[in-house]
């Protein structure tokens, strides 16, 4: 059940860097429940939209609320505080260790005295995976290393949800994966969202977010220049939009 108000909302945020101006005041929001795709060709301003909310870009101007009431991020941490979690393209996760250990990566629950609780860590474990239907991995013991591209995507979202998170942001989940992974990973970004969670998704595969979308937003240059209902657009109209979208205004340098 989607819900009536944005859990996630940016109004007018602009960021540049020395003389480039890579976002213009956009706006964008996302809801509990639903899957917004974000979307734009390379230099559209993806990333920079999405580092921002992470705090690693903090925003120029403009005005970011989180669940109704008007928030600052500066780092990572007061993102991660708000329960904003990103999954990045590279995954950030350890092969040489096995998945309870990545799932739990700077965050060890230790007894007395200095030991790892392994027994409560492995629980919790389980218990996400179960809870996101991820059913293809043979132990939880196995290093990540000898994991699928798949079944890694699978545990870097199952990271991220386990810290009691609302927001979820995707790049790019199904990069370089085949037909089967990508169909698990799709199932899987449909069900965050069938538990409440709001989630965006980063990608350049149309097909892939006609199927698990709700809404897309459309960068171009820095700038937001459509958003669509999924089910009432057509991939002809978000190309389109893309490559030719209508620009507030004429980016180029800042003017001196």
């Amino acid at each position: 059940m989607v819900s009536d108000k944005p859990l996630l909302e940016l109004k007018g945020v602009s960021k540049r860097f020395g003389a480039v101006q890579a976002l213009t005041k956009v706006d964008f929001f996302c809801y509990p429940g639903e899957v917004m795709a974000l979307v734009g060709d390379n230099g559209a301003g993806k990333s920079t939209l999405i580092k921002g909310i992470a705090g690693i870009y903090p925003f120029d101007e403009g005005e970011v609320y989180y669940d109704g009431k008007q928030v600052h991020i500066h780092s990572p941490k007061d993102c991660a505080a708000l329960g904003i979690e990103i999954v990045y393209q590279d995954l950030a996760l350890a092969d040489n260790l096995d998945v309870v250990a990545n799932m739990f990566l700077g965050r060890e629950r230790v007894l007395p005295p200095w030991r790892l609780d392994e027994a409560s860590m492995e629980k919790d474990c389980v218990k996400t995976l179960d809870s996101l239907s991820v059913t293809t991995l043979r132990s939880v013991r196995q290093p990540v290393a000898s994991l699928s591209g798949g079944q890694r995507q699978a545990i870097a979202v199952a990271k991220a949800v386990m810290w009691n998170s609302r927001l979820v942001i995707l790049d790019e989940p199904t990069a370089a994966l085949g037909v089967a992974q990508t169909r698990q990973v799709l199932d899987l970004v449909r069900r965050l969202a069938d538990k409440g969670l709001a989630v965006v998704l980063i990608s350049h595969n149309l097909h892939d977010i006609f199927e698990v979308t709700d809404r897309i937003t459309v960068l171009r240059l820095g700038q937001k220049v459509r958003e669509f209902r999924t089910s009432e657009t057509t991939q002809q109209e978000v190309v389109h939009a893309i490559t030719a979208g209508k620009l507030q205004e004429v980016p180029g340098m800042v003017k001196s």
